[in-house]
């Protein structure tokens, strides 16, 4: 009895470093958790030496001797129970690598084939991203610096998620406390606003919420988000978690849960999402097919195309992918996103293991559902189409951000934004896929789409369609000059009419002759903006 209470303290010792331990690193209470076996070894080996250090002693001939007493069978069952830990993580790998269940992984995803002109729709320049991450993120650093009462107390967060809000494309991120002591100053008022950047106007909003946010990644204690999922869900693995908002502009953490499908760690998939309210905690837990449609991501966009490499690769099996290597496709480096049927979709292109410079296809993956569709489509990687566009304007020193599918003229087209050293978009590219040296660069979207059909019109990749053509004449009723990005347009109205032209003075100088009651005749092509000139009088 005496015994037991010296080694109280000892057991208290022990549990409180495994209540901090586990509080720090919050582990799931999970069998297919690699951190919970980790929790479960070092937690393990901890008491195993702790009660052990004093039966084991070292001779001076350099060998270990253990005292024969009780405490030697604690030792070595101990030890051996620690081995045999260690042997199930080992060996649980690799049951559960691709090694031995190659055909499993590469059922994982379903991947349809689709053709591109039935999928993909004409250009819409509302649901075009003209901006990838990094370009919003200067926006909304640039007007965080404009929020006065925020900005010595806040900063932007870094996760800018892509999603669909009220039929257009926009990136949304949280507030985060701007240090340790500003969220001790803070933290009882909580985060009062997140950042919206619509991805194809460029317009960047502050939205100011009436109720604060009060559970974000930059939270300490029971209000951090992970540390308030875990103690709400002990046994879910979580993915990565992704900022949203639904209809109502409410903030919610859309926090997806792994699903293990080979062994005991291996073909990760989705089982389940949780949605967590950002202001208010609440949690509801769900099946996928269960999740709202105002949720854009539950797959995240690396784990849909590490699935997708599964497919393609190992098609013969594993050995076949690193050796003989036949059949075997992989997607290009880098991916982008598109809105498409009210969803997110990633894009990226299938290319061979071969290495070369160019795609043989290209697959769409949509982060709610997981749908996979293939496009068969040889041409241009997207790091060449890149390079193609760069040389275009190689003496302003621009780069290009990883492209966009568009369809232009029914023709699968790169889609790229020209950016100068400060990150900041100057210019618009297009690249035709397939033959990817026909490249028109723009200052304006529908500029660049004006250049891109004259040139496929020119190499007779297409004709122009006179049904798709618009015509408008009449007598201009008012006109008026303006500047965008330092090109000059005019703008006019007609007499009967409330809309508004648009005429690049570059396209057409003659127009700075004319006045209201001059009579017009312009046309433009269907989804451009930006009309010419057929006749004055």
């Amino acid at each position: 009895m005496k015994k037991s209470l010296k080694r109280l303290p000892l057991i208290i010792l022990i549990l409180l470093a495994a209540c901090i331990y586990y509080y720090v690193t919050i582990p799931a209470f999970n069998i297919h958790s690699t951190g919970t076996w980790m929790f479960l070894i070092c937690g393990w080996a901890v008491i195993v030496l702790l009660f052990s250090w004093r039966k084991i002693r070292l001779t001076r001939g350099g060998k270990i001797e253990y005292e024969k007493e009780k405490g030697f069978t604690f030792t070595k069952l101990g030890f051996g129970f620690l081995v045999l830990m260690v042997l199930v993580l080992l060996i649980g790998s690799l049951l559960s690598s691709p090694i031995v269940n190659a055909k499993k992984y590469q059922q994982l995803l379903t991947v349809e084939n689709r053709e591109f002109t039935e999928d993909i729709k004409p250009v819409d320049y509302t649901q075009i991203p003209l901006l990838d991450k990094a370009s919003a993120e200067l926006l909304g650093n640039r007007k965080m610096g404009t929020m006065v009462e925020y900005v010595s107390q806040f900063e932007v967060s870094t996760l800018y998620s892509q999603i669909n809000y009220q039929g257009k494309p926009v990136r949304v991120t949280p507030l985060v406390y701007a240090s340790p002591i500003k969220w001790l100053t803070n933290q009882a008022d909580g985060i009062p606003a997140y950042i919206m950047i619509d991805m194809a106007t460029q317009e960047t909003e502050c939205i100011k919420l009436t109720q604060p946010i009060r559970y974000s990644m930059s939270e300490y204690f029971g209000r951090n988000i992970y540390r308030h999922l875990r103690f709400n869900y002990p046994t879910y693995i979580f993915d990565q978690l992704s900022f949203e908002i639904d209809d109502e502009g409410i903030p919610y953490w859309i926090c997806p849960v792994k699903k293990f499908n080979v062994g005991l760690f291996g073909g990760q998939t989705i089982g389940k999402v949780v949605l967590c309210n950002a202001i208010t905690g609440e949690t509801q837990s769900m099946d996928v097919d269960q999740v709202p449609e105002w949720v854009d991501r539950v797959y995240p966009a690396d784990l849909l195309v590490q699935l997708y490499d599964y497919h393609g690769i190992l098609k013969n099996g594993f050995f076949n992918s690193i050796l003989g290597q036949r059949d075997c496709l992989q997607t290009t480096d880098g991916y982008n996103y598109i809105a498409m049927e009210d969803d997110v979709w990633v894009y990226t292109g299938v290319t061979s293991v071969s290495g070369d410079e160019s795609n043989v296809g290209f697959v769409l993956m949509n982060q709610r559902t997981m749908e996979t569709r293939y496009y068969t489509c040889a041409g241009a990687e997207e790091y060449s189409a890149m390079s193609s566009a760069e040389g275009q304007v190689q003496h302003l020193g621009y780069q290009a951000a990883f492209p966009l599918l568009l369809n232009i003229s029914g023709e699968p087209t790169y889609f790229l934004a020209l950016k100068d050293d400060a990150g900041l978009v100057k210019k618009y590219a297009m690249v035709n896929i397939q033959r990817y040296q026909i490249v028109a660069i723009g200052d304006t979207v529908a500029e660049c789409e004006k250049a891109y059909r004259a040139l496929m019109a020119e190499n007779q990749i297409t004709q122009t369609d006179e049904d798709a053509i618009k015509e408008r004449t009449g007598v201009i009723r008012k006109i008026t000059p303006g500047v965008i990005e330092g090109n000059t347009y005019y703008y006019l109205m007609l007499e009967n009419s409330n809309d508004i032209f648009e005429i690049s003075l570059a396209d057409f100088v003659g127009i700075v002759r004319y006045e209201p009651g001059d009579r017009i005749s312009m046309r433009c092509l269907e989804g451009t903006e930006t009309w010419e000139v057929v006749e004055i009088k």
